[in-house]
């Protein structure tokens, strides 16, 4: 499928969703196939690290970074994936006074981590 690449290097592409949910919308993924989040392993650490700081060097380049943006991993059907393939949603671009956070009627509770 064609796509409009955004990134590329040895491990990693990005490129503009061809559905996109956002005014910006672009998905990082490792060109190692890694069915889902739920099937990482420690040897993924490096690769998953990287991922990570791709994605922030295109948001920045995008300027996403001024306004704030999301990042996405679905994981399984359930989780809302349909491409078997470890994937990473960058989504942003929105005007701020469009995009609240709105909590109602949520009793957080907070305990210790042991």
């Amino acid at each position: 499928m064609p796509a409009e690449i955004v990134y590329e290097d040895a491990q990693i592409i990005a490129f503009k969703d061809i559905y996109p949910v956002a005014p910006a919308h672009i998905l990082v993924v490792p060109k190692k196939h890694i069915p889902s989040v739920d099937d990482l392993e420690p040897g993924d650490k490096n690769l998953i690290g990287d991922l990570l700081l791709i994605t922030q060097k295109i948001a920045r380049q995008l300027s996403l970074a001024k306004t704030g943006y999301k990042l996405v991993f679905n994981v399984g059907r359930g989780g809302g994936q349909k491409i078997d393939h470890l994937h990473l949603h960058l989504l942003g671009g929105w005007r701020i006074k469009n995009h609240k956070l709105k909590i109602k009627n949520h009793k957080l509770k907070i305990g210790t981590c042991h």
